[in-house]
């Protein structure tokens, strides 16, 4: 149907006349059909912030489906590209969710600053890939500082080392097979990346909170040692990992033949934002001789905060760590990253692959980034950080984060303030955990009440909230990253919540 609606528009001038216009290169035509087409999609943008007022249009899934029911994914005589962002506002723009929107306080998605969108073009159009120097050459130098300067804000010592990553669940799996590695190579008289793991490995265990990443558990399966390998420790009332309970698990373990190999620290839960005690955590993995990582993929940001920064104390005393900057460095997806307090820890997976990192050309001082990485060709994304930095320095940043966290602070207190709200979390950062139940005393299905208000609010798309379970009960989440939210957008965000929830006893 839509190719139909805009296969008459295709006009015969603006079909490609030569067979070579469509490749960024310095021809004088292609260059100039570069900018009309960067000129083009710019307009198509600012027209969707023009049009668009609300977090999400409210279309369903089968409206959606319906559009790319009849579509094949090319068309069989090309069309221009300004046809082509037409129809692309039918089939996304118009619907796709708006993270920069003050009453969009649903996932960990930040708005983005406007510097990363110009590296953003930069690094699509030069396609650099940072496997190898002669890929990269200078793109590699912006990544190490940008990592030398990660590892001093982390107070790693000199010898650490860094690499950028996908996201935090690339950055965690990295984490654990350090610490599976280094277990092995200490204790075991094999190599386990030439010989696999040891019978024992069955017997491995790591230990992480109740209300860790989901990630700690995919990864363990995807590393050979299986979901049941991953112990979750009991939380306290502000959702923190329990030290007292990790070393009885860690004696419950080993009296049981298991093995520790690591304990993981959470430095900002998903649901709650909560920062487990990490110093303390340290001395637990240091008493027992085991790898301690910590997941600060959500928290991470609060390096840059002059205020909370404190809040990741013992971060600088783990043996890696994750950092997402595409959450609380307002950086585009994907830009994130691993980090390790002894450079010497990267030797478990390197691997020489001679078309690629020869030992000469390291033996010569070349920087070898590939063998950091458990990706061989990967995407420039360090620029854009880099020209976050070198455009607004990090006191703004820094101010950002404390921004969203003070709303977040004073939105609990109002949620707390209305009678028909029960807050389950104090934010350390920018979650607020909590459910509408405005008759306590009755027999209400609660949990259908807040699943309810989630769905019909999504349907409606003036303010996206999301929703969570704890100990298998429904409850409703902000997550606040964007600080130009008020707290007045988030008042009007409660009503919207209590007149669902009006109108879900209406219709039960």
């Amino acid at each position: 149907m839509l190719q139909e609606k805009y296969a008459h528009q295709l006009l015969e001038s603006e079909r490609p006349d030569q067979l070579y216009k469509y490749l960024f290169n310095d021809l004088p035509e292609n260059k100039a059909y570069y900018q009309k087409s960067i000129n083009q999609t710019v307009n198509a943008v600012i027209d969707h912030l023009e049009t668009r007022s609300t977090p999400y249009s409210g279309a369903s899934v089968d409206q959606i489906r319906e559009r790319f029911s009849r579509l094949q994914a090319e068309h069989p005589e090309g069309n221009s590209l300004q046809i082509v962002l037409e129809e692309l506002k039918e089939l996304y723009l118009n619907d796709a969710i708006s993270f920069h929107n003050t009453k969009y306080v649903a996932h960990l998605n930040c708005p983005i600053l406007i510097p990363t969108l110009a590296a953003e073009v930069i690094i699509s159009a030069i396609n650099t890939s940072m496997d190898t120097w002669d890929q990269s050459a200078g793109g590699t130098f912006i990544e190490l500082k940008l990592i030398e300067w990660t590892l001093d804000k982390i107070g790693y010592p000199e010898n650490a080392d860094g690499v950028f990553t996908s996201g935090g669940t690339q950055s965690n799996m990295m984490g654990l097979l350090l610490a599976r590695d280094h277990f092995i190579s200490n204790n075991y008289s094999i190599d386990p990346g030439m010989d696999g793991l040891p019978a024992e490995a069955t017997k491995f265990r790591i230990f992480c909170s109740e209300v860790s990443h989901f990630s700690l558990k995919k990864n363990a399966a995807l590393l050979g040692l299986g979901q049941n390998s991953v112990v979750s420790v009991a939380v306290n009332d502000k959702y923190q990992m329990d030290t007292e309970a990790l070393e009885e698990a860690i004696i419950k373990e080993k009296s049981l033949g298991n093995i520790p190999i690591a304990v993981v620290g959470t430095a900002g839960t998903t649901d709650f934002g909560s920062i487990d005690p990490l110093y303390a955590m340290a001395a637990v993995a240091d008493q027992y001789k085991i790898w301690f990582h910590v997941d600060a993929a959500y928290g991470g940001g609060l390096i840059l905060s002059d205020k909370h920064k404190e809040k990741l104390k013992g971060i600088e005393l783990s043996d890696s760590a994750t950092i997402d900057y595409h959450k609380t460095f307002f950086q585009p997806v994907s830009s994130s990253g691993f980090f390790m307090r002894d450079k010497s820890y990267i030797n478990y997976i390197k691997y020489h692959a001679d078309y690629l990192n020869s030992k000469e050309q390291e033996e010569e001082g070349i920087p070898n980034m590939v063998k950091k990485s458990i990706q061989t060709t990967r995407r420039f994304d360090a620029l854009k950080l880099w020209v976050s930095l070198r455009t607004m320095g990090t006191q703004r940043l820094g101010q950002y984060i404390d921004d969203i966290i003070e709303l977040a602070q004073r939105t609990s207190l109002m949620l707390r303030n209305r009678a028909k709200f029960e807050v389950l979390n104090h934010p350390e950062i920018s979650a607020v955990v909590f459910r509408y139940n405005p008759l306590p005393n009755t027999k209400t299905d609660v949990c259908a009440l807040n699943a309810y208000i989630r769905k019909s609010m999504f349907d409606e798309g003036k303010a996206l909230i999301a929703s969570t379970k704890v100990e298998g009960k429904v409850y409703l989440k902000f997550t606040l990253l964007n600080p130009v939210t008020q707290l007045s957008d988030m008042q009007e965000i409660v009503d919207h919540i209590e007149r669902h929830g009006h109108n879900y006893f209406i219709k039960n």
